[in-house]
């Protein structure tokens, strides 16, 4: 067991993309955990398969490296503010944060969230400056940003005081001053164990800790996880658990997990400052208080920011029903979702009185919810999705919606059509500015709303050179009716496989998402069209097929691709009135109500 001096707890928080998690892994090779014959991958922490796919952190992770006799806990969080819920939790475990900045790009929307709830858990980060071997790197003009950033969020004094850091995390070194050698790693290592306070705490109090993220193990089943705030734990010691009711419950600790790298390892006591994961809890909830028999305590529990945005997570109702998936009832999305709310408490699952069918599921934003919705296709699951629906609330009578700040970078040719687009969707401009490489950056207030179904169209305008990242910034008033998609869709009207004839009659009505030889059937939506209406169509029709030869009528057809959509971009672009049907190998979009549909052929 380490002495708490010996100890230090830190995070890692960044912008998404700003190399957090390559950075950790510069510092766990050149922490010498690894076997000198080991293959260790690339961005070690993205463990979860979604990760690694995304490029992106997920879910919050922890390790722990040895520099010198220090043992030092380090924490990967989430660069995303869909994930904010992470990133709070675990703020709570460390006593310092490293702050990763984008030597070019300087402070991003993302960095501004992140280091928010940071300085309001009163940290004191420390700045570190990374990718600083990169040609465009400039390195004074991202300082003098980070600093007006501190300045704008409130910081204290001492926390205007941060150390700096220039870093590489590709390269795996680090420096003081922009003139010292580029060696290794040894000079953030030594500035974690000067800058970074030890833990509080006492060895001689009773237990306490709490839990603040969970895991499932086939072999102990649940496991808590959290920073040990007083004293030390044993195997086989009796805890009292409290939950959020105030009713307390002994267990018996049956397994206590440090970390070792990536390696869970078994400990047989930890104390004061200690990150572990304790087993023998079975129905333990993030939030819960752990404490000695002898001096029963309950700590406040940990609160998250509220959702913003809600989804209607159905059974699958559609003619294709069960051909693709193993979990098609109610009773397993149920269960599914109901495991899912005990794990995790940055989303909100809920039921909706009066339907039997349906279960409501608010998270932070689109991403937030399809990586749970994904999770679920990868496991078997079939279901159907509704648009998502913005949480409104009222206050002193008067409807509030959820307000974000979208920060734009586009080049400067697509800049009037953004601004004109965003200004339809009642969005206000903050700022705008050009730089000498003709990139206009915008910031716009927005309503949740006016981004919704936006995203897809983003892209298309500024043909894919355009980047828009956007964060929740506050509830204010209800901006009233919102314009929507601009073009209607294309409406199957007959059950078959799609023909090459009649997509290349089809495909100049607008563009499909559907290909020669898919199945389809009456009500799925498998185009959008050039006009703003609904057009029902014959997606399945066949050649009639003569015994009379004509010269040049048996051409070949050229079929321009069909666009294929992920998760977030088919949320993204459904209407009211449509649905989402997924299973594990397909991602349909269909109309609500099948049995309505016009029947009129094309």
């Amino acid at each position: 067991m380490y002495s708490p001096k010996k100890i230090r707890n830190i995070a890692i928080i960044a912008h998404i993309d700003h190399g957090k998690t390559t950075l950790l892994d510069a510092l766990l090779k050149q922490s010498n955990i690894f076997r000198d014959n080991e293959l260790v991958p690339e961005r070690i922490m993205d463990s979860y398969d979604q990760e690694k796919e995304r490029g992106i952190t997920i879910f919050a992770k922890h390790t722990s490296l040895f520099f010198e006799d220090f043992k030092i806990n380090i924490i990967d969080t989430p660069g995303h503010a869909d994930f904010s819920g992470e990133v709070e939790r675990v703020l709570g475990l460390v006593n310092s944060v490293l702050l990763l900045v984008d030597a070019n790009e300087g402070p991003m929307p993302q960095t501004r969230f992140v280091l928010s709830q940071a300085l309001k858990q009163g940290l004191r980060p420390i700045v570190v400056l990374n990718k600083i071997d990169r040609p465009n790197a400039d390195p004074d003009r991202a300082l003098n940003l980070t600093f007006d950033l501190f300045v704008e969020l409130g910081a204290s004094d001492e926390q205007l005081d941060f150390p700096i850091v220039y870093a590489s995390g590709l390269s795996g070194f680090a420096f003081l001053k922009l003139d010292d050698p580029r060696t290794d790693m040894k000079p953030l290592f030594q500035l974690v164990i000067d800058k970074v306070p030890p833990p509080p705490g006492n060895l001689e109090l009773p237990f306490l800790m709490q839990a603040t993220t969970l895991s499932y193990d086939d072999y102990v089943g649940r496991q808590a996880c959290g920073r040990i705030l007083e004293g030390k734990i044993k195997k086989g010691e009796a805890v009292v658990r409290i939950g959020k009711e105030g009713h307390p419950e002994t267990h018996r600790i049956t397994r206590i997990e440090g970390y070792h790298g990536l390696r869970r390892v078994e400990m047989e006591e930890a104390g004061v400052g200690d990150i572990v994961n304790l087993a023998g809890i079975p129905e333990v909830m993030i939030g819960d208080t752990f404490c000695s028999p002898d001096h029963i305590v309950q700590l406040p529990p940990i609160t998250l920011a509220e959702p913003t945005l809600s989804i209607d997570i159905m059974v699958n109702s559609g003619p294709f029903a069960g051909k693709e998936g193993k979990h098609i009832t109610m009773n397993k999305l149920r269960d599914r979702l109901l495991q899912e709310k005990r794990a995790n408490i940055s989303l909100r699952i809920e039921e909706i009185s009066g339907r039997e069918d349906a279960m409501r599921v608010s998270g932070r934003g689109e991403l937030h919810l399809s990586v749970l919705i994904e999770a679920m296709r990868r496991e078997g699951y079939e279901c159907c999705i509704s648009k998502p629906q913005v949480i409104l609330k009222e206050e002193n009578g008067v409807k509030l919606e959820p307000f974000e700040v979208a920060h734009i970078e586009v080049p400067q040719e697509f800049s009037g059509a953004v601004i004109e687009e965003l200004s339809r969707r009642k969005g206000e401009m903050r700022m705008l500015s050009t730089n000498e490489h003709n990139i206009t950056s915008l910031e716009f207030l927005i309503p949740t709303r006016g981004l919704m179904g936006y995203r897809n169209e983003f892209l298309t305008v500024t043909r894919g050179l355009g980047i828009l990242t956007s964060l929740f910034d506050s509830f204010a008033p209800f901006k009233g009716e919102i314009p929507g998609r601009k073009q209607g869709v294309m409406i199957a009207n007959a059950q078959g496989r799609v023909t090459g004839y009649a997509c290349f009659n089809l495909q100049e009505r607008g563009s499909l998402f559907v290909s020669p030889g898919t199945e389809v059937y009456e009500g799925m939506v498998v185009g959008e069209q050039k006009r703003d209406n609904d057009l029902v169509v014959n997606a399945v029709r066949e050649k009639q097929l003569t015994n009379v030869r004509a010269s040049g009528s048996d051409e070949n057809i050229i079929l321009t691709p069909a666009r294929t959509f992920t998760l977030e971009q088919a949320i993204d672009f459904i209407e009211d009135d449509e649905l989402i049907e997924v299973t594990p190998k397909s991602i349909r979009l269909r109309k609500r109500f099948l049995k309505e549909l016009d029947r009129k052929r094309h």
